[in-house]
Order: C-alpha cells, then structure tokens, then sequence
C-alpha cells in the first residue's frame, strides 16, 4: 500500500470515529433531558454500553430506573423488550418455549417460541423480585452471548444489553442475586434520592420530556463500530498494572488496605479486572481521549468493584460500605506504584 492510500484510510477511519462519537453524544444529551440529574449514572450507563457490558442499577421505587433505561433503548434503533420480574416468573418466560400446534391438516407439530431475551437491549424490572431460578436464567445470555434451551445453543442478538433493576434487598418480597450472577455486571450503579433542584425539575412536569420524544439515533451496526474503537483504545502498563493492584487489595490475605483485610470476606475476580479496564477505554473515548488516565479509574472504580467486594461478619455488623473499600484499594495501589 502507498503512504497516500495509508494516510487516507487514517482520515477515513477517523472521520468515522468522529460520526460515531457525536451520535453518541446526541443520545447522551437526549437522555439526559428524560433523566435528569445523576450525570455519573448516565455516563456510567453509556460506558457500559460502548464497552459490551450490562448494568445493575439499585434504588429504592419511584427514582427513576425503569426511565432511565427506557430512554436508553428509545434512542437506540435496536429491539427493545422488557420483562416485570416478579416471584411466579419462570426461566421458559424469559429464555423460550415449546409449543404444540396443530395445523389445518390436524398434523401436530412442535414449535420453539423464543423468549424476550432474543433482543437487543432488554430490561430487567426488579430481578431480584424474582426466584433464583429465575434469575440464573440469564447466566449464559450474559457471560456468553447465547442460550442453550433442548438441547440447541443459539446466538443472541449483536449486541446484546442488559440492564437489569432492582430494589434494596432490605426491601421486602426479594430475592439477593447470587454472587456468580452479580459478577457477569459490569456495574453495579446504585441510584441515591434528587437534590433539590433536580427534585424541582422533575415535579415541572413541562421541563421534561418523556422518553417516546427520543428519535433514535444509534443503529446496531454503529454501536458495535463503536465497541470495535473502544477494544482498540490503547491502555499503558501502568494503568494495567494499577487495575491489577486495585483488583489483588480487594482480597483480604493479600496487599490490601487494613479495612479490607478486617472487614472483607472474598475480593473482586479477574474478571472485575477486565471489566473496569474496558469500562475505563469507554469512558475516555467517549470523552475524546485517546488513552486511558487515572481519571478514568477512579470515576468507575465504585461501580465496578462494589457489587464484587463480598463482606466477611464484621463487615455485616458494621454496616461498611463496599463503595469506600472499592476507592481504598484503588488508593492502595496508586501508594504501591509510587
């Protein structure tokens, strides 16, 4: 190939990231317009998306979640399904089924009817409202990208989103997620109550707009362009090797802070590793860097890493917050690298 033809492809290839980076950006600012306030929570949501990940968002009823992904999906141009987890729920009512028919002739025939998690983006009202069981239905859909139903694997749909839901598990009729089910979310965003002025904006009912005014903007052959980008944003081994220090200063039996070494019972996996490095390519490709920075780890360490920190019976009975151990390991291992 000439270095014209090379330094044309780059124009090209640059050109594209800037279409792509500016759809998102426009779909960003739509949501916020449904959402408002929590400005991390909608970048926390767009960094998951771009970087093939899923979301758990927690809070209490009438905050805004079930809003906020809706507005999520109405922006994408994507299939979109929804299903109200609730305690009578079954895995075929989510996975599929089989179903008899008979036809004109009075031949029988059995039909697969595929469940709502052949889709794009699927939401997940109140997961933990449902059984275990349940639950654990979405294992292989989220970890692998497919579903083994009868004895057959198929592929789910390119991309695949889930942004699962869910109340407190003090509230009562739920059901705690078990630990191998929350390990496959990348994030973990928990929703806190409005401020005042976000709480003014929301009660202005003519200040907001209702997720239907969302055009959509993003098609499925641009998100997965765009996760293509996020996968090759170079990352330096001093980032890498803070995100492994980060990932070891969860466990407790190891170089880890002295709260966590008290208070945890079991640390983050490898696989919290991978997650906060692609979450942290995302987020600063989507703000116009073209490498990973510190800034980055530290904005999406908590979301990451506080759904994996397992708490051992001091930590219970103290009430510790996994968030403030999350920003402690990653604290200890920037001390480390120094």
């Amino acid at each position: 190939m000439e270095r014209g033809e090379q330094r044309r492809d780059v124009s090209a290839t640059g050109r594209e990231l800037e279409a792509l980076l500016a759809r998102a950006r426009e779909l960003e600012a739509a949501v916020r317009r449904v959402f408002v306030g929590h400005d991390e929570v909608v970048e926390q949501l767009f960094c998951a998306l771009f970087s093939g990940g899923h979301v758990l968002l927690e809070g209490v009823p009438g905050l805004g979640k079930t809003t906020l992904a809706k507005a999520l999906a109405a922006g994408l141009d994507l299939r979109f399904r929804r299903v109200q987890f609730t305690p009578d729920l079954m895995p075929g009512d989510i996975l599929g089924l089989r179903v008899l028919e008979e036809g004109a002739d009075g031949r029988r025939e059995v039909r697969f009817e595929r469940g709502p998690v052949f889709t794009n983006v699927l939401l997940a009202d109140e997961i933990n409202r449902a059984s275990p069981r349940t639950q654990a239905a979405l294992l292989e859909a989220m970890a692998e990208g497919k579903v083994t139903l009868f004895g057959e694997t198929t592929a789910l749909e390119d991309p695949f989103f889930l942004v699962a839901t869910e109340n407190p598990i003090e509230m009562e009729g739920t059901f705690p997620l078990p630990e191998a089910q929350l390990d496959r979310f990348q994030m973990k965003v928990v929703l806190g109550r409005p401020s005042f002025e976000e709480l003014v904006r929301v009660l202005d009912a003519s200040a907001l707009e209702s997720s239907s005014a969302i055009a959509p903007t993003m098609s499925a052959a641009e998100v997965r362009a765009l996760r293509a980008f996020v996968r090759e944003l170079p990352v330096s081994r001093e980032i890498v090797e803070c995100v492994a220090r980060t990932v070891l200063a969860t466990h407790p039996d190891g170089d880890a802070p002295t709260e966590v070494q008290r208070t945890v019972r079991h640390g983050a996996s490898p696989r919290a590793g991978q997650a906060l490095l692609a979450a942290a390519r995302a987020r600063a490709l989507l703000r116009g860097e073209l490498h990973v920075k510190f800034e980055d780890l530290e904005a999406l360490c908590v979301p990451v890493l506080r759904h994996r920190i397992l708490l051992g019976y001091e930590g219970e009975a103290t009430g510790v917050d996994t968030a403030a151990l999350a920003r402690a390991a990653l604290a200890h291992a920037r001390s480390r690298a120094k």
